[in-house]
């Protein structure tokens, strides 16, 4: 009995340390298609959750059996599939994925199959962006999306920037598009500093955000692309992934990146100047603000031989005029001030003075870039600091910048996911003055331009003294003196913006199921714009009160709260059809204030503070807007080749009429691959993509303002 016992008992033993023997840990290497190692790639024993990631070398280590299948992906690639045998080793190559399938960012950073998109959306990716001469975003995607038209205020370094997607919908509220950074909205808009016929020396506040630190942008166009951003969204959307905000962990373990670059600025373009006349009318001189005067030959009906001023009859020297200040008016104080012109000469010639006026810019863009990633790829991380300093061709033109941005992303055991972005920013401006109209100032402010452009050939701008040494104010050839000198104008008035700017957020991701996610988000963007515009007492143009002294100070303080609830799913109904969707509630809030002060009327000259000012006005304004949002959005597929997207957003908006407070955004869009049903149409060079689109939406304009 104890003999057969023992047996058995042997037979148990053998069979179990043969189960034991199927059990083994198997090693590999995962490459892409040139061989290159990638690291943070899936492999998982296919229909359970058992899996490792790939180290920053490619390498993997999992304990399996032999007949187990391991699935192994990696983002931009296509799965595959390989059956466990004997080998104890492995080594695999992805292929990219089909271009047809690749993945978007659209509505409140949604993943969408590109094809299944059935809206126009562009997509400017880093390379296209880093390391440009421009600091503007906006100035930066210029003629790199179709339909997007993006115009400069002007010329000059961080002057406003307009952009316009698909024409314009409103005449009397903003047309500018909804930006959304890393997720959450980003105010964009450009704060006038005067009036509409002073222009606006402001910058555009996407000007805070460091091109080097995008990653990538998409632009949506139209209302159904848009239709999840509700009334926001109504002139477009630009999606903006900053590097620190991106969701993808880095290729390297610890990865520093230092770009620096250096540009230089011109003038674009002068007007084509004539060298042969100089000021005054008819052929004859006078210190005049025109170029119809006598010829810079001596000789002929026009030369200067014929003028009493020029061939030594007044001045005593031929091709010689007596100095403006020494023949100016005694009653603008001029010769008084300037004794040692009382018996100067000026030669009469053309003078480079315009061209000479400008100068040449340089534009100086340094960013440092670290980043990196856990050995397991479940944490990753982004630092970003960049500084951009801008000298303008234009003088007392100045942009400075200084970027700081972090960022990571967290896996965590219990099933959430934690990704944001912090960004600082400090962006200083000082642009010219530049109110002008034609050939002389208009308008309330004094322009540096008016008077530059126009300026007789003869008139040695650049070497004429612009400032009495007694009153300080402006002086110039004309004998009234009354016209302000452009260099005075540099000097002694000028307007800036110093920006001090923080924005940001979080999501907070669970993971139900499978199928199903439920993701919160916070958003926050406040920016503290301090301005100032003054004129110095004793300027020639603009109105009474700009010539008597006028200092404006004022704040502008922008807060953005935004928050975002949403809960989505993918399920496959059958083999053929597939459906996702997404539904949520959104809340944001917007404050707008405005505080400061503007005096007139300067005692002591070039002292700008107000209480040397006779007059003092406050400058007040407050704006608030609260909007409450509900959304969905379901997208049905047919073999992936026929995809329906249906989508509707109601908005609540404080600032309406309690009966139309409420608006509702619908549409729906088709979006059919011809090529996955007829194999004629296929080729390896062309893809045939047809687009049916169809949308019912409210278009309803109501801009924060």
């Amino acid at each position: 009995m104890k003999k057969t016992y023992f047996l058995w008992s042997l037979l148990g033993l053998l069979t179990l340390h043969m189960g034991w023997a199927q059990q083994k840990t198997i090693s590999g290497t995962v490459l892409d298609e040139e061989s290159t190692p990638l690291p943070g790639a899936t492999v998982l024993i296919d229909g359970t959750s058992q899996g490792v990631a790939t180290d920053f070398d490619g390498n993997f280590s999992i304990d399996t059996s032999e007949g187990d299948t391991l699935l192994i992906t990696y983002i931009g690639y296509a799965d595959q599939r390989i059956s466990v045998g004997s080998e104890d080793s492995y080594i695999v190559n992805l292929s990219p994925d089909n271009e047809l399938e690749e993945v978007i960012v659209t509505s409140l950073g949604i993943k969408r199959e590109k094809q299944a998109l059935g809206y126009a959306i562009s997509e400017v990716d880093e390379e296209s962006i880093e390391q440009r001469a421009e600091g503007d975003i906006g100035r930066v995607l210029a003629g790199k999306s179709s339909g997007v038209q993006i115009t400069n205020q002007s010329g000059v370094s961080g002057s406003g920037t307009s952009i316009i997607i698909r024409g314009f919908n409103t005449f009397s509220q903003g047309n500018h598009p909804l930006f959304i950074v890393d997720g959450v909205p980003f105010s964009s808009e450009t704060n006038s500093q005067d009036n509409f016929q002073d222009g606006n020396n402001g910058s555009s506040r996407f000007l805070d955000i460091d091109p080097n630190n995008i990653e990538n942008v998409n632009v949506l166009k139209g209302l159904a692309a848009a239709t999840l951003y509700g009334t926001q969204g109504r002139n477009g959307v630009i999606l903006i992934t900053t590097k620190s905000g991106s969701t993808q962990g880095g290729t390297k373990k610890n990865e520093i990146t230092v770009n620096s670059s250096i540009f230089f600025n011109d003038i674009a373009s002068l007007p084509d100047y004539q060298n042969q006349y100089g000021n005054g009318f008819d052929q004859y001189f006078g210190w005049f603000f025109s170029n119809w005067g006598p010829s810079f030959n001596e000789d002929g009906v026009a030369g200067w031989g014929n003028q009493n001023s020029i061939n030594g009859t007044t001045s005593g020297q031929a091709g010689f005029l007596r100095h403006p200040f020494a023949t100016a008016s005694s009653a603008t104080g001029i010769p008084q001030a300037f004794p040692e012109f009382a018996n100067a000469v000026y030669e009469w010639k053309p003078y480079n003075n315009v061209e000479a006026f400008f100068n040449t810019g340089i534009i100086v863009n340094n960013s440092l870039n670290i980043k990196g990633t856990s050995s397991d790829g479940d944490v990753s991380y982004n630092l970003n600091v960049g500084h951009l300093d801008d000298e303008g061709f234009t003088p007392g033109n100045t942009l400075r910048r200084t970027t700081i941005s972090l960022g990571g992303r967290a896996i965590l055991s219990n099933k959430f996911t934690f990704n944001g972005s912090l960004n600082y920013s400090n962006t200083f401006l000082n642009p010219p003055v530049a109110s002008t109209q034609g050939s002389n100032v208009g308008g309330e402010n004094a322009s540096i331009y008016a008077n530059v452009f126009y300026t007789p050939r003869s008139i040695d701008l650049m070497y004429i003294p612009f400032q009495n040494p007694v009153t300080g104010e402006s002086v110039y050839y004309r004998q009234n003196n009354s016209i302000q000198h452009p260099l005075w104008t540099v000097n002694n008035t000028g307007t800036s913006q110093d920006t001090h700017r923080v924005f940001g957020g979080g999501t907070l991701a669970y993971e139900i199921n499978d199928n199903l996610n439920l993701a919160y988000t916070f958003g926050l963007d406040i920016y503290n714009e301090n301005n100032v515009n003054f004129a110095n007492k004793g300027g020639k143009t603009g109105s009474v009160a700009n010539r008597s002294g006028r200092y404006l100070t004022w704040n502008n303080v922008k807060l953005l709260h935004d928050h975002n609830l949403r809960l989505s799913g993918d399920f496959k109904v059958n083999e053929d059809i597939g459906v996702t969707f997404v539904a949520g509630a959104t809340s944001r809030r917007d404050t707008y204030d405005r505080n400061g002060i503007e005096s007139t009327g300067q005692q002591v000259f070039n002292v700008l503070r107000h209480f040397n000012f006779a007059n003092n006005n406050e400058i007040q304004r407050y704006v608030e807007q609260n909007i409450l949002g509900l959304y969905a959005q379901t997208e049905w597929d047919w073999q992936r080749l026929v995809y329906l997207t249906l989508a509707a957003r109601k908005d609540w908006v404080s600032n309406l009429a309690k009966e139309n407070a409420s608006i509702i955004y619908p549409s729906a869009s088709v979006s059919f691959i011809p090529t996955k049903l007829w194999d004629r149409l296929k080729n390896e060079k062309i893809i045939f993509n047809i687009f049916l689109l169809f949308c019912i939406s409210n278009v309803f304009s109501n801009s924060f303002n």
